[in-house]
């Protein structure tokens, strides 16, 4: 069987957790989070390197939800592939309805998962471009975006290496000016999804 993982940078924590003693997975490729700030762009890569694995996969796990422009993606792909379901990487990790639950206490909550939490606020200056001012701290930019923002919340996906995480979060939410809470998630939007794959590949 041979399988490939085409994933946002933001799941690697989780995905390679999961997958790093896997002898089916083949090719691991993560894209940029980044694309997310242009969702057609971010559609046209993630087929594009896909489809340059035809012939070469038997399946891929995509580690994408919906994210904005997605939906109905996996009909353009040339390989047979499972994606994750969800309209985001948090609902994935939290649940539907674990999602909202936290909405509801908070409207204002960041999510921080692990591969967040690696970014910090230099992923957000980088996503917006809110560097590209000449003379304006990019902080300026970040104040006025969370500004409606209460407070972060660390999304501790059981890992390893939580307090090293929890921490980059913590620098993060101080960064913004925002209360810091945690939380534990499992893996199962993960895992169904990836035997999904696999199951998918002996089906073929």
């Amino acid at each position: 069987m041979k399988l490939g993982i085409i994933a946002c940078d933001i799941l690697k924590p989780e995905i390679e957790f999961l997958t790093k003693d896997d002898p089916d997975f083949i090719v691991k490729e993560y894209l940029e989070f980044a694309l997310h700030e242009d969702p057609p762009h971010m559609r046209a890569v993630i087929i594009e390197t896909v489809n340059k694995y035809e012939g070469q996969l038997d399946a891929v796990f995509l580690g994408y939800a919906t994210c904005q422009s997605l939906d109905g993606v996996v009909n353009d792909l040339k390989i047979p592939t499972v994606m994750l379901k969800g309209a985001d990487c948090i609902e994935v990790l939290l649940t539907t309805q674990e999602y909202n639950a936290e909405k509801r206490k908070c409207a204002g909550t960041w999510f921080s998962s692990p591969g967040w939490a690696l970014e910090g606020t230099n992923g957000l200056i980088k996503e917006m471009h809110l560097d590209s001012v000449e003379g304006v701290d990019p902080q300026f930019f970040l104040d006025i975006l969370f500004d409606s923002y209460k407070r972060c919340l660390f999304i501790d996906s059981g890992i390893g290496n939580e307090e090293y995480y929890e921490q980059k979060s913590k620098e993060m939410a101080d960064q913004l000016r925002l209360k810091h809470d945690c939380r534990k998630c499992g893996l199962e939007g993960l895992t169904t999804k990836i035997q999904e794959t696999k199951e998918l590949a002996k089906s073929l």
